[in-house]
């Protein structure tokens, strides 16, 4: 069955996106721990980041960084932190975390955007891209 950022990619479920390649697709995360938090997957599905490719994994972060510097540009931060977590969601991906403390880390604290909130930060950080 495919995760739920793979049914994304096919367009089965509706994302803020922020930029998109052949191979890679960086859109907000609906449960953020801080406006702007991005998520950047490869557009393959692969379970476990360090399982892809060397030529994938060095794209994605590439792409991640040209993300970021956008995201930097657009949401009022002391820098853009980088996580990669990878339990929650069998699909490698990058979380992309404007950050003014520690504390916006937090997995556990999570925003509740609406969507017009959303798609407002995500046209903001795109017009940087």
């Amino acid at each position: 069955m495919p995760s739920i950022f793979s049914r994304i990619v096919a367009g089965e479920i509706p994302a803020h996106k922020i930029a998109e390649t052949d191979d890679y697709l960086a859109f907000l995360d609906v449960m953020p721990t801080t406006t702007g938090h991005t998520l950047v997957i490869p557009k393959k599905e692969v379970d476990y980041i360090f399982d892809l490719d060397d030529d994938l994994y060095t794209g994605l972060m590439a792409f991640a960084k040209k993300v970021a510097l956008a995201i930097e540009k657009a949401i009022l931060c002391k820098r853009i932190g980088v996580a990669v977590v990878g339990l929650e969601v069998p699909h490698a991906h990058v979380h992309l975390i404007p950050l003014n403390s520690m504390a916006d880390m937090n997995f556990h604290n999570k925003l509740k955007p609406s969507q017009e909130e959303l798609a407002e930060t995500a046209a903001r950080i795109r017009q940087y891209l």
